[in-house]
């Protein structure tokens, strides 16, 4: 796929979600970017800031097969990746909502442990077992999750080993003016609905997305930069307040995203400034700060800020 191209579909993808969210191209260029490398999304952040509206607009821009999953505390791991049930005098496959292209686990942390780790082996492996079976999921296939701040009540931490599975963790936020306030209630009276979704079409289709997905694979990576990632990485496992770092994944989440995000500003190389760019949503969410530093209200921010002004920025031609 030529860069012009590529480029076309990009901006056509943000069009279309920015006609019915509003909030920064940036945000939407994040997710886009995580979605091009097949990577799972954690949404954080308090109710009432469109987390579960983008997530299912930015599915419907795709041309993807979406399907929403409400958490809950009864929630069972059957009721996710599905079941056998007798039929006939036989045991068939009944698939549960896990069969699609795009997943919206919308706020995953109010269902317990055993639930959201029934997410973990369709998270890494794009598979689900079920009883005994072993099934593929359908191509491509990531998880667009919704998780509102533990301090709220009814909520269940996930466990790391879940955190890990997802290439990056976005924090919405609040409007940043007045004017995307209005612009919000506009809206509102524009749709004359809550929920516009259902008039959402795709600004691509799907097999559409999945040539844009191969084409980031085909983003080249100098060394250097391949060795100021791995250094990244390793100075957040240093840092003093730290009581773990992050994992070899967080390096493979620099890597892709930083190919995907060189790819849409129209380069088929990547530069230090593609890294720099999504270091805090590919890396915060993988540390956990020693407590006393957790209680002193320390963010693991503070961490990854502070490695990437000790690691020297390389240089060089990154064609």
């Amino acid at each position: 796929m030529r860069e012009d191209e590529f480029f076309r579909k990009v901006e056509g993808i943000v069009e279309r979600v920015s006609e019915y969210y509003v909030g920064s191209d940036e945000l939407i260029m994040k997710i886009l970017g995580a979605g091009l490398s097949n990577g799972n999304v954690l949404f954080e952040d308090f109710p009432g800031l469109g987390k579960t509206l983008l997530a299912k607009i930015f599915a419907k821009a795709i041309g993807a097969d979406f399907t929403r999953v409400q958490f809950t505390p009864d929630l069972l791991p059957a009721d996710i990746t599905g079941t056998k049930i007798l039929r006939d005098g036989r045991f068939v496959l009944q698939k549960g909502p896990i069969f699609t292209n795009v997943l919206l686990a919308d706020e995953i942390n109010r269902s317990p442990p055993k639930t959201q780790a029934a997410l973990l082996e369709a998270m890494e492996e794009r598979q689900v077992t079920i009883e005994g079976e072993t099934l593929s999921l359908p191509s491509p296939f990531f998880v667009l999750a919704t998780q509102n701040p533990v301090e709220q009540e009814g909520t269940y931490p996930l466990p790391e080993a879940q955190i890990d599975r997802f290439l990056i963790r976005l924090i919405p936020g609040y409007p940043e003016s007045v004017e995307e306030e209005v612009e919000i209630l506009f809206r509102r009276i524009k749709w004359k609905r809550d929920d516009p979704t259902s008039e959402v079409g795709g600004a691509v289709t799907l097999r559409e997305f999945v040539e844009m997905q191969h084409a980031v694979e085909n983003v080249y990576v100098d060394p250097k930069i391949l060795r100021y990632i791995a250094e990244l990485v390793r100075k957040t496992r240093e840092h003093e307040m730290v009581e773990l770092g992050s994992s070899p994944r967080g390096g493979l989440a620099l890597l892709k995203m930083s190919r995907a995000i060189a790819l849409m500003n129209g380069r088929r190389y990547v530069i230090p400034d593609d890294v720099k760019s999504v270091v805090y949503e590919c890396l915060a969410h993988r540390i956990i700060l020693k407590l006393e530093y957790e209680i002193e209200g320390v963010r693991a921010e503070e961490v990854v800020r502070d490695a990437v002004e000790s690691v020297e920025v390389p240089k060089g031609d990154w064609r």
